[in-house]
């Protein structure tokens, strides 16, 4: 009886380690009819191309189609569209139908930043920072200054990994940027960020001719409060252009100087 038991129980095993082999020896010998290629977000984000993905694919001059599945290097292929910052997830995976799927899924960026030190960059989501390779521009804040993005955060590696970044400016950066772009009225009036050597901040608007110093990011959701309740208030009878800067760097205060 217990044998009997044992070769019941047995069978499940048996058969979940048959159905792979099986399905991966029928497979091998299938031969790959199409390439697949799948982008999360094409239509909000255009950070790759079907083309660009399909010769990553390739490499050098790599043929896939017509080839047997059981000699496409999923693996190979993979790691070369791992390549890709912009991309959150690139998987590679073959079906029984002879189709070779590239599934990309783009990151969600959050900011663009052009530091005083060179190059062009976006800030995603989940706080990881990717080379602007081509000419799409997302309509995204952008920050500039004195933005160190030397180290592990050019190495894949998110600012909120504190091992990365020497300073928080980033993050303090990224939390800023985050409670802007809940906010509909700020969202629409911040257009630039400028951060200095010193870490203090001016925010350049969209509406007036005048700079925002917002000092440090301490207390920033306090500062715009201050600053919106004299947007309300003031603004309509001395007029938009009145001021060449407004300063919210002392607590509950709001410091203007009149344009010369």
């Amino acid at each position: 009886m217990r044998t009997v038991l044992k070769l019941v129980l047995l069978i499940p095993v048996l058969y979940l380690f048959a159905i792979p082999v099986y399905y991966a020896l029928s497979c091998s010998s299938v031969i790959c009819s199409d390439i697949n290629i799948e982008i999360v977000d094409s239509s909000d984000y255009h950070f790759v191309t079907e083309q660009g993905l399909l010769n990553l694919a390739r490499g050098n001059n790599e043929k896939i189609v017509g080839q047997p599945l059981g000699n496409v290097q999923v693996g190979d292929i993979e790691k070369r569209i791992k390549v890709l910052r912009e991309l959150r997830v690139a998987e590679v995976y073959t079906t029984i139908d002879g189709t070779v799927h590239l599934y990309a899924d783009q990151r969600d960026p959050v900011l663009r930043i052009i530091p005083d030190s060179g190059g062009d960059f976006f800030l995603d989501e989940e706080g990881y920072i990717f080379r602007k390779r081509n000419l799409y521009n997302p309509r995204l804040h952008i920050a500039g200054g004195s933005i160190d993005l030397s180290g592990l955060v050019l190495q894949n590696i998110s600012i909120f990994d504190t091992s990365a970044t020497k300073t928080n400016t980033l993050r303090d950066l990224y939390h800023f940027i985050k409670f802007i772009d809940k906010d509909a009225f700020w969202s629409a009036q911040i257009d630039q960020i400028y951060i200095d050597n010193r870490n203090r901040v001016d925010l350049v608007p969209r509406a007036g001719s005048h700079i925002i110093h917002l000092g440090t990011f301490e207390n920033y959701e306090g500062k715009l409060r201050n600053l919106a309740a004299f947007y309300e208030k003031v603004m309509p009878e001395a007029g938009w252009n009145k001021y060449s800067s407004i300063s919210l760097e002392f607590r509950d205060q709001v410091v203007c100087r009149r344009r010369q």
